[in-house]
């Protein structure tokens, strides 16, 4: 008799997963019931359905799916078993679009390229995707089923069993190139970017004609932003192998990383010429040619790339997040039928849900608009683990160990430059048109979204089974005033790649607001800028956008109202415990008064006014922000009480702010 319901799932789970390993299929079916019986769900579910497939129930194993897909969206292996069920039912096209969900979501799914493979040979609307799925066929098929297992848990993002199963396999075949290769993998999802860059440099000894592994390690020096390091390794392979695709690609992008965009641009030029039916690539050069401010010239390559794959969402979401581009009626309804297709895959889907929600609300369609943005984040939702609690008790906890005694106690450390000027804030907050404005003066340097102090925040706070409250900011307590100083050096080392001259240089990242302590601590005479505008307009700007990567917290309406009221109660604690370290910027002022707002905040920067701040638009600088085609325009209040198109749907994030401190001065939401 089992002890409690809990044992009593656990126990069938684990009796119908050693019925389907010896093949007992109607056994296996009875196990997964009685799990589900005992209060099981996910993995019960998942192996109830796989049972039914191997006795040929197969609408009966759909159903069991649709079911896990319900409290479960982004269990990659539910897609692939749903392809394996519609492909028994002869249902072609709708399975091609389930396996590519699956490797979409755990790229170590064997299985599932295999069948992409077979159903993608013979038709050359799908030669792309048959030579990449034929790669990775190859490629998997080589690894040894300890790796492969690895890989499969790292993507589906157990990453302590994911360690562990590596680590011991290492132990056994310490230089296996890899095994090396998904332990980087995993440091880097850690955020413990060094560690990777180390394990990639040392497969590099063990095996110095590896490829992947010195790809991987450019692309970790990239994530480091370590540009110039990423640049030389790039050149070195391609010195090496010369005419290689994917060397050729890589030196593109990181030439543009540093800036050279004349040349990174002529590189994937050069590439297309010898490739022309890559839409990925196309997608790259789009995005470099936006990035410069040729947005002629980047509409013409997001549009080759739908050319040659129509359902291409990320090359439709491209356009629509120019921001300034208007779809035409023929692209609007292409989008529709790609989208309602069985047979698009779900990040696509995805990417165009949200170019649709921006195409029907150029429009003035925003119940249609609003179907779109609604099952957009739904989806992209699905795919994440994000916990408000758990970023809701960081933010608390940056409250707890920055006291205004402790501050005071550490003055004195750090590095004293004063170059760098942070522009923190909410994303979508207006924090792109303060630096393109102040990077119009000329004692300033525009940069980029510099991840140099989130980083340093990961590597403080380590990772594994340690205690919370044992790491980032409590182990700062333990750092001596040299060590800050040193830190605040590094930080100046590191992002000089990013300046051309000028004494003051801008970081823009947003989510350094979490980090204003950290940064005081390292960097004591930096000047801090809080990029804010009205709660109802911030949050709702963040819904509607989709972002490359991070910001987790945009895809629900409760979670960006409750992250935005956690932002401010954080921004109020700096002023308490700071007083005068943050200058605020509303972005409403702003548009009613450019040139005062302007003089304030290069007073509080200790600089003179320049006429050039006003004519911002002007000014020739590589923008890598959804906003850089705005930027480049005048001043426009057409973004202001957007919101209120959706305001009858908009209810939970309007609750959900509620508690917002002081929501009067600090941000109007619009009542």
């Amino acid at each position: 008799m089992c002890v409690s319901p809990t044992t009593c799932s656990e126990v069938s789970i684990e009796a119908a997963r050693a019925c389907l390993q010896r093949g007992e299929f109607a056994a296996a079916e009875q196990a997964a019931t009685a799990a589900l019986a005992a209060g099981a769900s996910s993995e019960a579910l998942y192996l109830q359905a796989t049972a039914r497939r191997y006795l040929h129930r197969h609408t009966e194993a759909l159903s069991t799916l649709e079911a896990l897909q319900r409290i479960d969206a982004g269990h990659a292996r539910l897609y692939q078993e749903r392809g394996h069920n519609l492909l028994a039912l002869q249902h072609e096209a709708p399975a091609l679009s389930a396996y590519r969900d699956a490797v979409s979501r755990n790229p170590a799914l064997l299985a599932s390229w295999k069948a992409i493979a077979r159903l993608t040979r013979t038709d050359p609307a799908w030669r792309e995707l048959a030579r990449e799925a034929d790669i990775q066929v190859r490629a998997l098929s080589q690894l040894p089923p300890e790796i492969l297992s690895g890989q499969s848990m790292l993507h589906e993002g157990r990453l302590e069993r994911a360690e562990a199963l590596c680590r011991h396999f290492l132990r056994r075949n310490p230089q296996h190139t890899e095994g090396m290769r998904l332990l980087a993998a995993i440091a880097v999802q850690h955020g413990q970017l060094e560690e990777a860059a180390f394990l990639l440099e040392s497969a590099a000894e063990f095996n110095p004609a590896n490829l992947l592994v010195r790809l991987d390690h450019v692309n970790v020096l990239y994530r480091q932003q370590r540009f110039t390091e990423a640049l030389a390794a790039a050149e070195a392979l391609q010195e090496k192998l010369p005419g290689n695709p994917s060397i050729e690609a890589t030196l593109a992008n990181q030439l543009i990383a540093v800036g050279r965009f004349d040349e990174g641009i002529a590189r994937l030029r050069g590439l297309l010429e010898k490739s022309p039916g890559q839409p990925s690539l196309l997608l790259t050069l789009g995005h470099a040619l936006k990035t410069v401010g040729d947005a002629e010239q980047a509409i013409a390559a997001y549009r080759a790339a739908m050319q040659l794959r129509p359902d291409f969402g990320d090359a439709w979401w491209s356009l629509a997040n120019l921001k300034t581009f208007r779809f035409a009626d023929a692209d609007r309804e292409l989008m529709m039928a790609c989208e309602a297709a069985p047979n698009t895959a779900q990040e696509d889907r995805i990417h165009l849900c949200f170019a649709l929600g921006k195409a029907c609300e150029d429009r003035a369609d925003y119940d249609a608009s609003w179907t779109y943005y609604e099952r957009g984040n739904r989806l992209r939702h699905a795919t994440l683990g994000y916990q408000p609690e758990r970023m809701a008790r960081r933010l608390r906890r940056q409250q707890a160990f920055f006291t205004r005694e402790r501050l005071d106690a550490c003055g004195g450390g750090g590095h004293p430059a004063p170059d760098p000027i942070f522009i923190v804030g909410m994303p979508r907050a207006g924090s792109t048109l303060l630096e393109q404005i102040l990077s119009s003066h000329s004692a300033i340097d525009g940069t980029m979204e510099l991840n140099h102090i989130p980083a340093l925040a990961q590597r403080l706070d380590g990772h594994g089974t340690r205690a919370e409250g044992d790491g980032y900011p409590e182990r700062l307590a333990n750092l001596d005033g040299a060590t800050l100083r040193d830190y605040g050096e590094q930080f100046l080392a590191a992002t000089r790649i990013h300046r051309q001259g000028a004494p003051f240089f801008i970081d823009k990242m947003p989510n350094n607001f979490r980090h204003i302590g950290l940064i005081h601590l390292i960097l004591p005479n930096a000047r801090i800028i809080d990029a804010r505008r009205d709660p109802m307009d911030c949050c709702f700007g963040n819904y509607r956008q989709l972002f490359a990567s991070g910001q987790e917290f945009t895809y629900d309406l409760t979670d960006v109202g409750r992250y935005y009221r956690d932002y401010v109660a954080l921004m109020d604690h700096w002023d308490r415990v700071l007083p005068g370290k943050v200058l605020r910027v509303q972005h409403e002022d702003v548009l009613d008064d450019l040139e005062g707002q302007i003089r304030r905040m290069l007073d509080f920067l200790g600089l003179e006014f320049e006429a050039a701040c006003l004519r911002y638009y002007d000014t020739d600088r590589a923008v890598r922000t959804p906003s850089s085609e705005q930027v480049r325009q005048p001043l426009f209040r057409s973004a202001q009480a957007r919101w209120r198109h959706y305001e009858r749907w908009l209810e939970p994030l309007r609750a959900a702010l509620e508690d917002e401190p002081d929501a009067g001065r600090r941000g109007r939401t619009g009542r």
